[in-house]
């Protein structure tokens, strides 16, 4: 009887120790690990993007150009600058090809009134969103239209001389002297292949910098802003200087209103 209990014991203590080894051999379910703070930051989406500068008033350091496009006056008669330009080509160039390039926007626009609230400069720095069969006009014309309301201004019949103030300081800073500034400027209006402007503009980075632009392009396009320029299409000076650009662009210094250099230099 005895040996009967302790087999029937010993087979108890055998079935415990193999249930145990049993267990022990089961894999255990895997325990999730926590993301690290460099995943957390991949896998969470900004919450705000960066706020853009404002967008400045190019056509005047006040205000910007309006549309419906308006041809604003000359700020001085034809025959004001006659000792860089003749007043012949100051009549053509602002009453007949000023003029048609606000003619020409205006008509563009007649076919999207959505667009005719907004300013010329709008317009111009986001031309990828103006209509496609209207583009390649609102960036001719417009650009023409600000160009030329850009250009008038920088020029006056009591101009000319060497840049003062802050425009003179930063001219040197950067280009060396003004005569390195104006040799440069001159050489990259001259080199400009057919129509076109040569600009002063301080870049995306705050530096200034000399651009020439084809046509009627204006360097807000690329994220510019434009300080001071000069016209070299023929209309500006043809009847003058006949194929001398280079002649023209060493002579309009004379007449360079540096006062709203200045002012459009202050920009920011």
């Amino acid at each position: 009887m005895v040996r009967f209990l302790w087999q029937k014991i010993n087979y108890l203590l055998i079935g415990i120790l193999l249930f145990a080894l049993l267990a022990s051999c089961q894999p255990t379910a895997p325990t999730a690990e926590s993301p690290s703070p460099a995943e957390t930051t991949a896998a969470t989406p900004a919450a705000t993007q960066a706020q853009t500068a404002p967008a400045l008033p190019v056509a005047y350091v006040d205000r910007e150009l309006e549309t419906p496009a308006q041809l604003p006056p000359l700020p001085y008669a034809y025959e004001a600058l006659e000792k860089v330009i003749d007043a012949e080509t100051m009549k053509l160039h602002h009453d007949k090809h000023h003029a048609a390039y606000v003619n020409n926007l205006n008509d563009a626009l007649k076919k999207h009134t959505e667009l005719q609230n907004r300013s010329v400069e709008s317009l111009l720095r986001d031309l990828n969103n103006v209509p496609e069969d209207i583009r390649n006009t609102v960036r001719n014309n417009g650009g023409g239209h600000l160009n030329h309301t850009i250009f008038w201004q920088l020029m006056s019949p009591k101009g000319g001389g060497e840049p003062t103030g802050a425009i003179a300081t930063e001219i040197n800073q950067t280009f060396g002297s003004f005569d390195a500034f104006k040799k440069q400027f001159n050489e990259a209006g001259a080199k400009q292949f057919g129509s076109g402007w040569v600009w002063l503009v301080r870049n995306p980075q705050g530096q200034l910098q000399i651009v020439p632009t084809p046509n009627q392009d204006n360097p807000i396009a690329e994220g510019s802003y434009p300080i001071m320029g000069n016209d070299v299409w023929e209309h500006a000076y043809y009847l003058k200087y006949r194929n001398r650009r280079a002649e023209y662009l060493e002579k309009w210094w004379n007449i360079v209103n540096w006062s709203e250099v200045n002012k459009r230099a202050q920009v920011k």
